[in-house]
Order: C-alpha cells, then sequence, then structure tokens
C-alpha cells in the first residue's frame, strides 16, 4: 500500500470536458473545440477525444486503415499540413461502445506542436480533473541524502501534494549541497507545474546520478510556491522527515 492517494477513475470512463481546447501544427490551429470529451485509457489521467466537426479536416489523411481498439472502431489518419507530414497520427472513431465516442477523433498527443486549454498552453496530456496538485509550505525538518552524503537540509520546506504521486520536497537553493551538483541541460514538462528550468546529476562517493534533481523557474500560477526551488527523486535517494526514514517509492516522474 502506498502513504498517497491513487487515481480512481476507471479505465474508459467518459466525461464531458468544460474547457476550450486548441491544438496547433505549423502554427497552423488544428483543432478549436468547446466539445471535447476526456476518456480515461489508463487511471492516471484522460485523453482528449474531439469532435470530428471541430477539426480542420483537410489537415487530415486518410490513411485506408481500420483497427479495432479497446474502445471501439477506429480509422488511421496522418496530419498533412504545408509541407509537415505526420503518419499515425490520429484515430478516427466509427464506433465505439462508450457513449459520445464514436464521431470523436484521438490525436497522439506529440503529433501536435502545442496544446492549450484556454489560453495556458498544457504539456505532455491532458490534466486529470479528479487530481489535486497542492504546494505547502512546512515547517518538518527534511533531510536528502545518498550513501550518507547529505545533498539538502531544511526546516522550510515546500511540499508538493500530487494526486497518484509520492510528496515532492522542494527546497531553497541555499539549502541545497551544489558542490555535490552538476548542471545538465536536460528539460522535461508537466501538465501540472509546467516546464522545468533546471536538472543537476549527482556525483557522490564515485557514482554518477544522473539528472537526480530539478527546479521549475517559472511554474504555472498555482504552484508558484516551487518557483526556482530544488526537488529530488525520491525514488533515487534517502528522506528523513523529522528524523524518521521514509521508505523508497517505485514511481518515477517529476
Amino acid at each position: 500500500m502506498t502513504d498517497y492517494p491513487q487515481a480512481i477513475a476507471p479505465v474508459n470512463h467518459v466525461e464531458p470536458v468544460p474547457r476550450r481546447i486548441r491544438a496547433v501544427v505549423g502554427g497552423h490551429t488544428v483543432i478549436d473545440t468547446t466539445s471535447a470529451l476526456y476518456v480515461w485509457e489508463w487511471p492516471n489521467y484522460p485523453q482528449y477525444f474531439i469532435p470530428l466537426a471541430d477539426i480542420d479536416s483537410t489537415a487530415l489523411h486518410d490513411e485506408q486503415h481500420s483497427e479495432e481498439t479497446p474502445r471501439g472502431t477506429a480509422a488511421r489518419h496522418g496530419i498533412r499540413l504545408g509541407g509537415i507530414d505526420r503518419p499515425g497520427a490520429a484515430r478516427v472513431f466509427t464506433a465505439s461502445p462508450l457513449p459520445g465516442v464514436a464521431g470523436t477523433v484521438r490525436f497522439t498527443w506529440s503529433a501536435l506542436d502545442h496544446w492549450f486549454e484556454e489560453d495556458e498552453e498544457v504539456y505532455v496530456h491532458p490534466r486529470n480533473p479528479y487530481s489535486r496538485v497542492d504546494a505547502l509550505r512546512s515547517t518538518r525538518t527534511v533531510v536528502i541524502s545518498v550513501e550518507g552524503v547529505e545533498l539538502a537540509r531544511s526546516d522550510s520546506p515546500v511540499m508538493v501534494f500530487e494526486t497518484g504521486l509520492p510528496t515532492r520536497y522542494y527546497f531553497n537553493r541555499t539549502e541545497v549541497r551544489f558542490q555535490h551538483l552538476e548542471h545538465t541541460d536536460t528539460i522535461t514538462y508537466c501538465p501540472y507545474k509546467g516546464k522545468t528550468g533546471s536538472y543537476w546529476t549527482a556525483h557522490v562517493k564515485g557514482n554518477v546520478m544522473k539528472d537526480l534533481a530539478w527546479a521549475y523557474d517559472y511554474p504555472t500560477s498555482p504552484l508558484s510556491a516551487i518557483a526556482g526551488l530544488v526537488a529530488f527523486y525520491n525514488e533515487k535517494v534517502d528522506i528523513d522527515i523529522d528524523g524518521t526514514r521514509l521508505e523508497r517509492p517505485s514511481t518515477h516522474f517529476s
């Protein structure tokens, strides 16, 4: 059993999306809808299923291939637009046992250059409407170490509680021992927190732990409390809170 709440939506659960969804390829808006559906293909988060009527049909290329999926019968399409060719980018559902899914299109996320909920860009995948992500300041003492070497210590960490993930502990940069860390060029994205600004690889007792720590320099507004702070992968370090060692989780997401 984990010590944090899990996602609860079952696979193939369908709900309406109350937000305007847009997506862009090569500077051209391919999707613009206020009638998208959330469809859960696995419990952690949904995908957007877009009504065919709200897609620029000139961007879709029928690849003349039909396939059976757990959500119904789908015709495979690519995106062809202004010299851009992205085969297998979309599945147009011609029939489905799920409510409202027939007549919608499920795009591969990376086949579109940018996705927006209202006017805010969203990365990696849609945000789960059943998830919470809270950044809370704490006065518990949190210590991060590897093989007995202390990497960070704080009496005022920011704790990020995200549904389905272990708690992440964010440290002021003055509380991090950067003599053990080397800056890297890695960049990652999170639907809830935004785009990372920095990653660091740790060097401890001859061991190299690539991209062990990260920071969001300009997070999304709900997570503004973590701006510029540094967090470490719980899965790769030892964490002591008020003197009690935590068990390492198996999940690996930033």
